[in-house]
């Protein structure tokens, strides 16, 4: 018997189940995956309450993303092969122990990851590889900004922006997840209870203020980065986690700014050539050691609420994992 989550209702994550299915057979060119670990995204919280912009037909098991080892290979499956490790990218399903999917799912995990790594890497660090190149542009020499730096998308901006020579300024609301972001190569740190960011980030760049703004946040945090921007700056809204924003055009106008909605899985259904390039580029960084998830929760499977709560709650550093046992 296969073990997954299951959304019947939408609501908290407590409305959840764990429940039983048997495995099925395999369809010509399906491979079955035993999941061994599965990443967590706010998505997941946000599908489940009914307040993503996927709304998959109930009941369903939410879970955009995980890793495991290919257990069978059906007929018609090419490019696949039994005892393959692989990380299974996925729009819900992958809060289970089994996945049956299609090999254009399956991505070879790293091989310097364990699977809670692999599980937790290519949405987080796909989101922020598509924010600060495709759409960002960051620069060598620019001001990144980055809000939520603490969090699994905000912490991989700060990795994805060193690595491409800007100056990072990473928020966020505790010095334990401040100090990761340092380790992960933020130059300069800020609390959010300690200085208003935005005079904080006037004094670093000695008024000049920053050009991009990665923001996950969204609410005060998004208002508030308006009146910190330097001259051209790009400000990135990755998510909504604070609430919603409200752009002040005068700002944006006076700044010569822009607003960009950051998807990035969107923009890959759209584009399939865009995430041949970035997939490409995270596994080689992954490879050589330079891009890493901060796994700071691994949880066994029947704690999905408890791993949930902690994105809600804002307690989690970088990325939370369910652990199949």
């Amino acid at each position: 018997m296969v073990r997954a989550v299951v959304c019947r209702a939408l609501g908290a994550p407590e409305t959840l189940r764990l429940e039983e299915f048997p495995s099925r057979a395999l369809q010509p060119g399906e491979v079955r995956v035993a999941i061994r670990a599965a990443g967590l995204n706010f998505p997941d919280v946000l599908m489940v309450s009914g307040d993503y912009q996927l709304k998959p037909e109930l009941p369903f098991t939410p879970g955009m993303e995980a890793a495991g080892d290919v257990t069978e290979v059906g007929a018609e499956a090419r490019g696949v092969a039994v005892g393959d490790k692989v990380i299974v990218k996925m729009r819900h399903g992958a809060f289970t122990d089994e996945a049956v999917v299609m090999p254009s799912q399956l991505t070879p995990m790293p091989s310097t990851f364990d699977y809670a790594e692999a599980a937790t890497y290519l949405a987080g660090h796909g989101t922020a590889y598509h924010a600060l190149i495709d759409r960002g542009r960051v620069a060598p020499g620019e001001v990144l900004l980055v809000h939520g730096a603490g969090g699994g998308v905000g912490l991989a901006a700060v990795e994805i922006g060193k690595m491409l020579g800007a100056t990072v300024i990473a928020t966020a609301s505790s010095d334990e997840k401040l100090a990761i972001a340092r380790s992960r190569g933020a130059d300069h740190l800020v609390r959010y209870d300690r200085e208003p960011f935005r005079d904080a980030v006037k004094r670093i760049t000695d008024g000049r203020g920053a050009d991009v703004v990665f923001d996950p946040v969204g609410g005060e945090v998004f208002e508030n980065s308006m009146r910190c921007i330097a001259w051209g700056a790009r400000l990135l809204v990755i998510g909504f986690t604070g609430g919603i924003g409200s752009a002040k055009t005068n700002l944006l106008l006076i700044k010569g700014a822009s607003v960009l909605g950051v998807r990035a899985g969107e923009a890959v259904r759209k584009n399939p050539a865009l995430g041949e390039i970035r997939l490409k580029a995270l596994l080689q960084w992954a490879e050589h050691g330079k891009l890493r998830p901060n796994v700071s929760h691994r949880l066994p499977l029947e704690d999905y609420a408890k791993a949930m709560r902690l994105l809600l709650d804002r307690k989690a550093i970088g990325r939370v994992a369910l652990v199949m046992e």
